[in-house]
Parts: C-alpha cells; structure tokens; sequence
C-alpha cells in the first residue's frame, strides 16, 4: 500500500510553459492528502525559492536536491558541502575562470554574477533573482548547494576540484553541485526512515536528470511525458507531459485516487 508520495516541481507539478500547476494536478495532491497519503515535494530548489505551488499544502520537503530536508517544519536532514570544496571553488573563480553560481545556505541564497544563461533559468522556471554578493562572502558561510552555470565540456575542470561533490545536470547549461552524499534518493529515504516506511510504501514522479536516483530509490515511480530518455527508463511509469494531467492520470493508474 502507498503512503507517502514525493514530487518535484518544476515540469513534475509545474509547467515549464505556464509557471503554474495545473489545476487537475492540484486536485490529485488534495485527494492523496485527503486519504492519508503524505505528500511531499523533491526539489532542487532552496524552501525560499519555492514560489510556484500556491496555497498547496505538503507533509514535508526534500529541498537542494536532498541536502536539505523536512518532515513538516521539523530539519531532519542536512548536509553543506565541505568547507575545504568551497575553498577550491573560490579560488577557481578569483583565478578567471569564473562563471555565475548561485549559492544556497540554510536560510539563504545568493550570486555572483549574472549572464544570459542565469536569465534564461530565472526565466524558464520563474526563479526568483538572488541577491548578488562578492565571491569570497561564501567562505564565511555553510553552503548546501550551487547552482553553477558552465556546460559540461568543463566538467573535467571543475568537478575534479571538488571531490567531496557530486553534480546533478537537468539543463545544459547549469549543474546542480552538492555534496557527495546528498542527493534526492538519500532525502527520500531520510523522510522514509523518519516515518518508517518503506520503499514499497511509497512513489516518486520526477522529470529531470537529478530525479533519476529519486526513481530508483523507491518501487513506484513515475516519469512525466516531457521527461528526457533517461530519465524514462528510470521509471516503472511513463505517463504524459504535467501540460496533460499526467500527474492525475498517473495517479489514476496506480488506483490511488
């Protein structure tokens, strides 16, 4: 028996055309609930950028791709990036090869630059703009993610500078860096643990690359239409795009509402 779903949000719950979750999707969520299923979102996304859902109400939060999480307003998982990463990452800006990053705290979140590719994601997903902030003002700092926007030709520059990292690609031209042993399918078992379920109790829907552990990590799981291959062949459901009710109809499969 299900008890507990997770969903990311952006072109999971939200369409990446209409900044907004359609309303078939809203309705699915509020009949989970209303049978007892707990709900939770998984997101890449920092709790106080989360400005997409409305008044939809959740169980809990998978944030920072699993760096960071909740079961109601309870923390009951975090993990920064080690402090010696952040020092390299640093150094590898002030040495001229910098690109924009956003950088995400406990509370907090912040830039150093900007270009065209940050306004296409600000744009793409309607994120809200961080303030921006001199570089080495992160050192001070816990960081639990950085958005940094290089493609993945510099991989094997940047990635080997950070060996107590990992990078979750969902868009060519950014990566999501957290620490090595953060990731959405380490929240969702957080959040199992903590209630004590397990992986058969529960089903996951994502759409993007950093949804891939997610959908391994648990028995039923579901892959959006507008989801890329590999992110399909992760999933024991394919159903359509979140633009045609694929969270309803994929519900509706799985005979939970």
């Amino acid at each position: 028996m299900i008890k507990i779903g997770f969903f990311d949000i952006d072109g999971t719950l939200v369409s990446f055309k209409t900044h907004r979750v359609p309303d078939s999707a809203i309705r699915a969520v509020e009949l989970l609930r209303e049978k007892g299923i707990k709900v939770f979102i998984a997101t890449g996304r920092h709790k106080a950028t989360i400005n997409n859902l409305g008044d939809m109400q959740f169980d809990g939060y998978v944030t920072m791709n699993g760096a960071y999480c909740f079961a109601g307003d309870e923390v009951i998982f975090k993990l920064p990036i080690p402090k010696s990463d952040i020092e390299n990452f640093v150094k590898l800006q002030q040495s001229g090869c910098g690109f924009p990053t956003f950088f995400l705290t406990e509370h907090t979140l912040c830039a150093n630059f900007f270009n065209e590719d940050t306004a296409e994601l600000i744009k793409l997903i309607n994120f809200p703009v961080p303030p921006l902030a001199p570089i080495e003002s992160v050192l001070e700092q816990e960081i639990y993610q950085m958005v940094s926007f290089f493609d993945k030709s510099k991989d094997a520059v940047v990635m080997p500078l950070l060996p107590n990292c990992s990078d979750a690609r969902w868009y060519p031209t950014f990566t999501d860096i957290i620490h090595k042993n953060a990731s959405k399918s380490v929240g969702v078992q957080k959040v199992l643990d903590y209630y004590g379920y397990t992986k058969a109790e529960a089903i996951a829907f994502g759409d993007g690359g950093n949804d891939v552990p997610m959908l391994l990590a648990v028995d039923n799981s579901v892959a959006m239409g507008n989801a890329e291959d590999a992110v399909k062949q992760a999933a024991t459901y394919v159903t359509d795009s979140v633009d045609d009710d694929g969270v309803l109809k994929a519900l509706q499969h799985f005979k939970l509402i």
